[in-house]
C-alpha cells in the first residue's frame, strides 16, 4: 500500500496544482512566544471599531518587527508541517497546513458545510462580513478579469487540486490574533475563505482545519499584512529535520551566509528560480534549463522526467557493488533500497550517496548553488529501508516543472523577499524558534 504523502500545492490563478495532505497528525499546540511585558502579558493593540470595521488598519504600530509562528510536523511519517493560528471573535485556534505554493488562507466552514473532512477543532463559524464581488482580493482569485458574480455583495471562490481535491466557498473578513516579536499584539481583520463544500478522495484524508496561503498573490496572508502597513512583504521558514521549525513574516536580520538568487521573471505567481542546472556529486551534468518552485505545500521534491530519469540512472550506477539493493516490496515511495539489516537513520547510509545541487545564475555569470545533501533527499521508511524522496513530477501532471519540497529545504532558513524579488537561504538550526525583534539568519 502506498504510504500517504502530500505533494505540491502550486497554484495557477484559481487552479491550484497540488496533491493534498495524504498523511495525518493531531499532535500540535498553540504558541504565542514567551516575551512578555512587565505586567506579565503582551502589549495589546486592537483596531479601532474592529468589531464593525470591514477594512484593515493602515497605521504601523509594529515598526520593524516580525511575526513568528512555530511549526509542527515533519516530512516522514507525518507528511506535512502545520501551524496554529487564532481566528475569529473570540479568537479560536485552528491547525493550518503551511503552503507557500498557493495564496488563499481558508478554513473548513460551517456555513453549513456540504462536504467537510474531519477536523481537529469545531468547524469555523463565519463572520457576516462578506468580501464584495469586485474587491481586488476577489478579482485575484478568478480565472479571468471579466468575471461575474451571482451576488455583487459576495465573492465566491473555487480552488481545484490535481489530486481531485477541491474547495468551494465564499470570502469573508475576520479577525486574526497576531503577536509580534516587539511584544505588541494586534487583532487584524483580513480576508479568508469559508470553505463549505470540499471534495476529496478517501486517500486525501486531511486532518487539519484548513490552509495557510503564503504565496505572492493579493489574497495571501503576507500580502494582506503588507497592504495594511504592518510588516514588510517578506516571508520565510525554517523546517527542522528533527520535526517542527518556524515560519516568519516581516524583517529578518541577514548575514553574509545568505545565498541570494533573483525570482524568476517567467513565473511571477510562485517563489520560483531558474533556469538551473542539476549538479551531481559536485560535477555538472548538462541537465539544465530547470525552472524550480520552492513550495512548502509539498513533502517531497519533484523533478521533471528528464532530470528524474538522469538522477535515477546516476544513483543506480553509484550504488553498484554497494551493500544496498533495490527493495521493490517497499511502496513508501517509488524507489527504495534495503541493506543487510534495517536502517535506523540516514547517517548509516549517507556515505553511499552523493550530494546534489541546483546551480542558478544569480547575477551575470555568477553561479549560486542550492545544495541538496543526501539527508535532504533521502528518508528511512517504516520498513527500515532508505528511500528516494525525489519523485517524477511528470508522472503526476507537473510536466516540466521542478518543485523543491520540504525534504530539500530542511535545516535551511528560506527567505522570500517580495519587495526585492529575491530568494535567499542559509544553513540554520531550525529547532530554535526566534523570539527577538528580528529573525536572525
Amino acid at each position: 500500500m502506498m504510504v500517504m504523502m502530500k505533494i505540491g500545492k502550486v497554484g495557477w490563478v484559481v487552479v491550484v496544482v497540488t496533491l493534498m495532505v495524504l498523511s495525518m497528525s493531531t499532535t500540535c499546540s498553540a504558541w504565542f512566544g514567551s516575551s512578555k511585558n512587565k505586567n506579565g502579558g503582551r502589549k495589546s493593540m486592537v483596531l479601532p471599531g474592529e468589531e464593525e470595521s470591514t477594512s484593515g488598519w493602515v497605521m504601523n504600530p509594529v515598526g520593524s518587527s516580525s511575526i513568528v509562528f512555530p511549526l509542527h510536523g515533519n516530512v516522514y511519517p507525518v507528511g506535512f508541517y502545520n501551524v496554529t493560528v487564532n481566528i475569529g471573535q473570540p479568537p479560536r485556534p485552528y491547525f493550518l497546513d503551511v503552503d507557500t505554493g498557493s495564496d488563499l488562507t481558508w478554513l473548513q466552514c460551517d456555513a453549513p458545510c456540504s462536504h467537510c473532512s474531519e477536523t481537529p477543532h469545531p468547524l469555523y463559524r463565519p463572520s457576516n462580513d462578506l468580501v464584495p464581488c469586485k474587491d481586488p482580493i476577489c478579482a485575484s482569485l478568478q480565472k479571468t478579469d471579466d468575471y461575474n458574480c451571482e451576488d455583487p455583495n459576495q465573492c465566491d471562490y473555487e480552488l481545484e487540486y490535481a489530486d481531485h481535491y477541491s474547495s468551494l466557498g465564499v470570502l469573508v473578513k475576520d479577525v486574526f490574533l497576531l503577536n509580534f516579536t516587539n511584544e505588541i499584539q494586534l487583532k487584524v481583520r483580513m480576508a479568508l475563505g469559508c470553505g463549505y463544500d470540499q471534495i476529496f478522495p478517501a486517500s486525501s484524508y486531511h486532518p487539519l482545519d484548513g490552509m495557510l496561503g503564503l504565496g505572492r498573490g493579493k489574497s495571501s496572508l503576507i500580502s494582506q499584512l503588507n497592504s495594511q502597513g504592518l510588516i514588510r512583504n517578506v516571508v520565510g521558514h525554517c523546517l527542522s529535520a528533527l520535526g517542527g521549525g518556524y515560519i516568519f513574516f516581516g524583517n529578518a536580520y541577514q548575514s553574509s551566509r545568505v545565498n541570494w538568487i533573483p525570482m524568476s521573471s517567467i513565473d511571477y505567481k510562485h517563489y520560483s528560480a531558474g533556469p538551473g542546472e542539476l549538479v551531481f556529486g559536485g560535477k555538472r551534468t548538462g541537465v539544465g534549463n530547470l525552472l524550480a518552485v520552492f513550495d512548502t505545500g509539498s513533502s517531497y521534491t519533484y523533478f521533471n522526467s528528464q532530470a528524474y530519469q538522469a538522477l535515477v540512472s546516476w544513483l543506480k550506477k553509484e550504488l553498484t557493488g554497494k551493500p544496498i539493493k533495490v527493495a521493490p516490496d517497499d511502496q513508501t515511495v517509488p524507489l527504495c533500497w534495503h541493506g543487510k539489516r534495517p536502517f535506523r537513520s540516514i547517517r548509516e547510509v549517507k556515505k553511499y550517496f552523493k550530494p546534489l545541487a541546483l546551480s542558478f545564475t544569480s547575477s551575470g555569470r555568477v553561479k549560486t548553488q542550492f545544495e541538496i545533501p543526501p539527508e535532504a533527499y533521502l528518508i528511512i521508511s517504516n520498513k527500515g529501508n532508505v528511500c528516494l524522496g525525489i519523485l517524477n513530477g511528470s508522472e503526476v501532471g507537473m510536466e516540466e516543472l521542478n518543485l523543491i519540497g520540504d525534504i530539500s529545504m530542511q535545516d535551511k532558513v528560506m527567505i522570500f523577499d517580495n519587495e526585492k524579488q529575491l530568494i535567499g537561504w542559509a544553513p540554520s538550526d531550525c529547532s530554535r524558534v526566534p523570539r527577538s525583534r528580528y529573525v536572525s539568519i
